[in-house]
């Protein structure tokens, strides 16, 4: 768990990171958002996908039972915003169908990874997943750096964006697969309906791991949710684009104030 130690005012977020991707990956943008409470869920050291599970409900349940940590000066609690990317926006999605969220942001996010071949506009095959898993087994950065090279597009590249990404390596090989096998097997899209909070949605156009169609999909069965979306964009749309993130989540927050106060009291 990471936590920042600056005054809390607007709430919590907790930060749920992408497959193979270390927490720091949002570090810039949360240096841009000092007036939240900042955690974030470690899954590089996760053994199955139960265990991936368990740590994203344990720090959700923590940050809502924490004694003070998420209340605003005037007394009430500030909103459990859940940050959600790629497989944590997947996981973030869940934590919002039991009801352990006040809001979402997510980018690049589905509520299902995996779909049939009339869906794959809107998704993987489930057979480039298992073969992703048995390629870990003969050849993990093999695996690692064919992905990476999927994050960005081709004009994000040759920007420099690539460096501004963590190296890989940073997860064990049993989280890698038990990563994999919770985008295979959660669906979320059954149960949108029950994720009646404020969610904001970014998402790239040229984003080949999480389609835009997918967000397009996410944006028109949740209740309340707004779509930003970003032209030429691969599957990291807050890597390069820090300030302009941040400040439309300022401002996401400020329009959506009267929900959270609801949801906070």
């Amino acid at each position: 768990m990471m936590v920042n130690n600056q005054q809390v005012s607007s709430g919590t977020i907790i930060w749920l990171t992408g497959w193979s991707m270390p927490v720091t990956v949002f570090d810039p943008l949360r240096e841009l958002l000092p007036d939240f409470h900042h955690v974030s869920v470690d899954y590089s050291q996760a053994d199955s996908p139960e265990t991936m599970l368990r740590l994203t409900e344990t720090e959700a349940k923590n940050v809502l039972s924490s004694d003070g940590s998420t209340f605003t000066t005037s007394g009430l609690r500030g909103p459990l915003l859940i940050g959600g990317w790629s497989l944590g926006g997947l996981l973030a999605l869940r934590l919002a169908a039991i009801g352990l969220a006040d809001g979402l942001v997510l980018f690049a996010a589905t509520a299902r990874f995996t779909r049939p071949k009339a869906e794959a506009d809107r998704g993987w095959a489930d057979a480039h997943l298992r073969q992703m898993m048995t390629g870990l087994m003969k050849d993990r950065t093999a695996v690692e750096t064919r992905f990476r090279q999927m994050l960005l597009t081709e004009i994000e590249r040759a920007a420099g964006l690539g460096s501004s990404l963590p190296s890989s390596g940073s997860w064990t090989t049993p989280a890698l697969i038990a990563g994999l096998q919770v985008l295979r097997s959660e669906e979320i899209l059954s149960q949108l309906k029950k994720i009646n909070y404020p969610v904001f949605l970014i998402h790239g156009t040229e984003d080949r791991i999480c389609p835009y169609a997918a967000g397009s999909e996410l944006a028109s069965r949740l209740p309340q949710a707004e779509l930003l979306t970003i032209l030429s964009c691969g599957h990291a749309p807050f890597v390069g684009r820090e300030c302009e993130i941040a400040e439309e989540v300022r401002r996401w927050r400020h329009e959506q104030q009267d929900s959270f106060n609801s949801a906070s009291i």
